[in-house]
């Protein structure tokens, strides 16, 4: 099967997830199920309480920079993803999958959920590393888990089911978040315990993948420097991706105190129609993908992605600015299922579980800096205008990835 790859080994023979593709059976289902039920606790895991930071912020006033450490609250899974994630992607090819993501769901509903006992800004901070490390193994793990698993249009189509439920899960998360932040800013931390509801499934549906070993062939040097290529470019661009998106759950809730009297719920609703639109795109990556080359498809997303940014920063009030979201949400939706294929088009099977490390370490660490990046934007034009900024950004990447020859093995110009 022709892939659009760079350095690509061939795909050796496996045994583990049992493939949608052989005859159903209520296990295999089971078995797609919790891998893309796990798959929600990862790229919002951060943004869960981003409904609660003003009241967070209040009740922690009397802290040093308590404002500061709120918003770090937010951002230091990220930093701890990024720190850690190539180290649990070395123990992915080298444990294998399944006892990574064992004992990161067991820290993921343990760390998470601590927020609601703990009464000091410092303990949550250090519980919040310790969720970012469960973050870490659980993106990377069930990630592998496919690319082990499919290839070719069905990797594509799988990982838009694992891009829609992560969507998806973001709206239930999000939703919950800012309800029980009405409650309390302590309740949405109990969102977290959610991992304990996918371990079952992980124990008893899923069997560890096992890889043939590979020939013993060293690629030429021109493959190496092919590979390191691509992988400099995939790494730079989910970081950047990254940046710019986590403008949303750190900068959105002021904004629409700002411009607009909501409640957290309200707040939390808003950033859900991102992540809702995100995930009915995400359903559609497969048709979006087709023949296309990856070059198009990242113009076609960066420039959505700016339209929306545009529109929230000419918002009046909370409707404008959830539009905004939407269409944001719309070119998200198709980012990660695009990255991942692209990912593993070109990586060999024997360090997938290394190379989505790394990707994972791209964007939380692309998610932690994005209010260092931001708050200095914000600080001297104002939250409206650095939207404005982000979005002429973002335009300007679309355009660049369009003058691109290619983006990969097959050289498309298209």
């Amino acid at each position: 099967m022709p892939k659009e790859d760079i350095g690509h080994a061939d795909i050796p023979q496996m045994e583990g997830l049992p493939l949608m593709t052989r005859s159903f059976s209520l296990k295999r289902f089971l078995a797609v199920l919790t891998i893309l039920m796990g798959s929600t606790m990862t790229v919002m895991a951060g943004a869960t309480i981003s409904p609660a930071l003003p009241e967070m912020s209040a009740h922690f006033q009397d802290a040093p920079d308590s404002e500061f450490l709120v918003k770090l609250i937010l951002t230091i899974p990220s930093l701890a993803v990024a720190l850690t994630a190539p180290f649990m992607g070395v123990l992915l090819d080298k444990w294998g999958r399944k006892p990574v993501l064992v004992l990161a769901l067991l820290l993921y509903g343990t760390a998470g959920s601590a927020g609601f006992v703990l009464d000091s800004i410092y303990a949550i901070l250090v519980s919040r590393a310790l969720l970012g490390l469960s973050v870490a193994g659980i993106m990377s793990g069930f990630t592998t888990l496919i690319a082990d698993n499919y290839e070719g249009p069905m990797l594509s189509r799988v990982m838009g089911a694992q891009g829609a439920f992560t969507g998806f899960g973001g709206v239930v998360f999000l939703i919950a978040g800012g309800l029980l932040a009405d409650v309390g800013w302590q309740y949405p931390f109990l969102v977290y315990l959610t991992a304990f509801a996918v371990l079952p499934g992980l124990l008893f549906f899923i069997r560890e993948p096992r890889l043939e070993r590979q020939r013993d062939e060293k690629a030429s040097p021109e493959t190496r420097r092919a590979l390191r290529k691509w992988l400099i470019l995939a790494y730079g661009t989910a970081f950047f991706v990254m940046v710019i998106f986590y403008m949303v759950p750190v900068q959105i809730p002021f904004y629409l105190q700002a411009i607009a009297d909501v409640s957290n719920a309200q707040v939390g609703v808003a950033i859900a129609v991102m992540t809702l639109f995100s995930a009915i795109t995400a359903t559609q990556y497969s048709r979006l993908k087709g023949d296309r080359g990856f070059r198009r498809i990242f113009t076609i997303i960066f420039m959505i992605m700016a339209m929306g940014y545009a529109v929230i920063a000419f918002a009046d009030g909370y409707y404008s600015v959830m539009a905004g979201l939407a269409v944001f949400g719309l070119g998200m939706g198709f980012l990660v299922p695009n990255m991942n294929v692209w990912l593993t088009s070109f990586v060999p099977a024997n360090v997938r579980g290394r190379a989505f490390g790394l990707l994972a370490t791209a964007f939380f660490l692309g998610q932690f800096f994005s209010p260092i990046f931001s708050q200095p934007l914000v600080g001297e034009v104002g939250i409206s205008r650095s939207f404005l900024v982000a979005a002429a950004i973002l335009f300007l990447a679309a355009f660049l990835f369009g003058s691109m020859r290619y983006v990969g093995k097959n050289r498309d110009s298209r």
